[in-house]
């Protein structure tokens, strides 16, 4: 891919950021479409953050994607916030078009769960309390599920994220408990929202075991490293539906594309993309 002056930067900023997977990602998408874009990746201590907008805004960068620990505070730098990402309270995209700022972590998890089954009137349990249980969470509530269960280790977490998906008025019946209390039988999606079996620690004893699990659930991990983490492969020994957390990171990519170049991204190319990158 040539740089040039007319190239347009597109980017992550985090801290830190030196293991993302998404410049590969996004590189692949602009040079299967021939466009001229780049995707880079800054390191932005949390103090520099103001300073950071300021400057890509006077740049003249497109866009970016935003990662820990920069999702809540970068919201106070910006213009405006889409609906959802404010529910949420807080952003993982930005387009500098309007200094807009959206979520797409939630979306991208409810195009991966929907490769497998529907989201409408389903009952799904997600494990975790954390920023991507948050985001995934109200995108649940949106797409119409019939009762969300939320737990966590600390019940209090569990129990804040419960009423505010509940006071939003996008889903009647939600729960919140200890992760302690996990019961499947009459659950439909699982979704793991916690760090537990992510790289290094690969042989955590899974937040459920096959013994859990039922052949109609459908078991969602958004842990992408491993690619097939403890809770997927009790997933697949119970005969239950795995879902890849590397789709989430995909789809979520690719609805920031969308937001930035106002094209279709190229699915196909970005996925293999992350395969290559993630060794698979």
């Amino acid at each position: 891919m040539e740089i040039k002056g007319s190239t347009n930067v597109v980017g992550l900023i985090g801290h830190p950021v030196e293991h993302s997977f998404s410049p590969p990602m996004h590189n692949a998408a602009f040079k299967k479409l021939a466009m001229d874009y780049v995707y880079t990746a800054f390191d932005v201590n949390p103090k520099n953050l103001e300073h950071a907008i300021a400057g890509a805004q006077a740049l003249g960068i497109k866009g970016f994607n935003v990662t820990i620990p920069h999702k809540i505070e970068v919201m106070k730098y910006l213009d405006e916030i889409d609906d959802v990402a404010s529910l949420i309270g807080a952003v993982n995209t930005i387009d500098f078009k309007d200094l807009k700022g959206y979520n797409t972590d939630g979306i991208g998890a409810i195009k991966a769960i929907s490769e497998v089954t529907k989201i409408k009137n389903k009952n799904v349990l997600i494990a975790g309390a954390g920023g991507a249980s948050r985001a995934i969470s109200f995108y649940i509530a949106e797409y119409g599920a019939d009762s969300l269960e939320i737990l966590n280790r600390n019940v209090e977490k569990a129990d804040k994220l419960a009423s505010d998906i509940s006071d939003s008025g996008l889903i009647d019946n939600v729960n919140s408990d200890s992760i302690k209390n996990m019961n499947l039988d009459d659950v439909d999606i699982l979704i793991n929202t916690t760090p537990v079996g992510m790289h290094p620690n690969v042989n955590d004893t899974p937040i459920a075991l096959a013994g859990d699990m039922h052949e109609e659930l459908v078991v969602f991990d958004a842990v992408y490293n491993p690619n097939e983490t403890g809770l997927l492969k009790e997933a697949i020994k119970a005969n239950a539906k795995p879902v890849y957390g590397i789709k989430m990171l995909l789809y979520q990519g690719a609805e920031s594309f969308n937001i930035w170049t106002g094209k279709k991204a190229p699915i196909g190319v970005m996925e293999d993309a992350l395969v290559k990158t993630l060794g698979l």
